[in-house]
């Protein structure tokens, strides 16, 4: 499956996270890839209230992972691997137990981690526009 959205304002992210969110069946993990500011922590933030969390997202960069709780108690996982240096940094982070957890992973920076990253996931590309973002969302290869 491949869609392609096109976000003119942040409102529109609530629409986007939902079919993001409803249109993989059981995939729970999603790299985002775009560039610095490309928008992936404001789209992450938009998936994760659309499942159910009422947490403050927030990039974790220095953290490398934030959890949030959704009010059914599901968990969610935030990835930030900007500031890995190599993928074993990433593997004896503990971030592989996680990922494998069955919970739903969101991935910032996957370009840092290629071979880490599970058989199957859903890649989501983020295009910065003048005036709008372009979202691609398709099964990995």
């Amino acid at each position: 499956m491949n869609i392609k959205f096109e976000c003119h304002s942040i409102a529109d992210l609530a629409e986007a996270a939902e079919i993001l969110t409803s249109g993989f069946g059981a995939l729970r993990v999603f790299a985002f890839y775009g560039e610095m500011g490309a928008g992936k922590t404001t789209f992450i933030s938009a998936i994760v209230k659309e499942l159910g969390s009422e947490d403050s997202v927030q990039s974790p960069t220095y953290s490398l992972v934030n959890e949030y709780l959704t009010r059914k108690g599901e968990r969610i996982y935030h990835f930030d691997f900007y500031r890995m240096k190599s993928e074993d940094e990433a593997f004896e982070s503990g971030a592989m137990d996680l990922i494998d957890s069955g919970a739903w992973c969101f991935i910032e920076w996957p370009e840092r981690i290629p071979t880490l990253l599970p058989d199957q996931f859903v890649k989501v590309n983020i295009s910065k526009l003048k005036e709008s973002r372009i979202l691609k969302m398709e099964l990995s290869a």
